[in-house]
């Protein structure tokens, strides 16, 4: 098939010992029927699945943090296809590193202003330690937004941000971006991965999560599409 678009994954695999907010990893699996199981003449592997909800390169619905806000299951498909925007912000970050206004309006200065119904990505470089649990939580220290940046990201009308730490806010920060999209309506993914192949402007991402019901929060596919015509 001779499809227009370059696909580039921005999902992390899941291990038995990739990094999780509460540092215990929360997913496994094991077989529960295997291949020597099996005289039928055609074998399987029959696998049980553990795992948090919020594991992984995942997204998190109004229902997270607002009671009566739409699960993962009632998240419009059409905010889950939209174009990609890449904030960079890795040449400045350490471990404290706050994501300002500045940020947004030196991206704009550049790119031009953020287009409604775009996804943000913002692009910190601290997915280069998914490999390494502890560094990668590091107690809770890693990059993340100002409330100021949160609040100007919506008056830009977007459907969702993306982030690749844990996720845009941090516990002794109070929330405030989790509170802001969320109550808002909007969307949000953490781990995301390989945001640095991405353009800072020009892809689309689709984002596919499992369709939890009641679900809150779910695993998805991440993946970004990029015209080839345009590389």
């Amino acid at each position: 098939m001779n499809f227009p678009y370059s696909i580039i994954d921005l999902t992390h695999s899941l291990t038995s010992d990739c990094p999780s907010w509460d540092k215990t990893c929360g997913f496994q699996y094991h077989n529960v029927i295997d291949y020597q199981d099996y005289d039928t003449g055609l074998p399987f592997r029959v696998q049980h699945l553990i795992m948090h909800a919020g594991i992984g390169t995942h997204i998190d619905a109004p229902a997270h943090c607002v009671e009566g806000g739409k699960s993962v299951a009632e998240l419009d498909l059409n905010d889950l296809l939209a174009p990609a925007v890449v904030i960079d912000v890795s040449q400045k970050v350490n471990a404290d590193y706050k994501v300002v206004v500045e940020d947004v309006m030196n991206f704009e200065a550049q790119y031009g202003k953020i287009e409604t119904h775009s996804f943000v990505i913002i692009y910190t470089g601290w997915d280069q330690y998914w490999l390494e649990p502890e560094k990668y939580h590091n107690n809770y220290n890693y990059p993340f937004l100002a409330q100021e940046t949160a609040e100007l990201l919506l008056e830009r009308k977007i459907v969702g941000l993306g982030i690749d730490t844990l996720s845009p806010d941090r516990p002794d920060a109070g929330y405030p971006v989790h509170k802001l999209f969320l109550g808002a309506g909007k969307y949000l993914i953490e781990n995301v991965a390989n945001a640095v192949k991405l353009p800072a402007v020009g892809s689309y991402i689709l984002a596919l999560p499992l369709k939890l019901l009641q679900g809150t929060e779910a695993p998805l596919r991440l993946v970004a599409l990029i015209n080839k015509e345009k590389k």
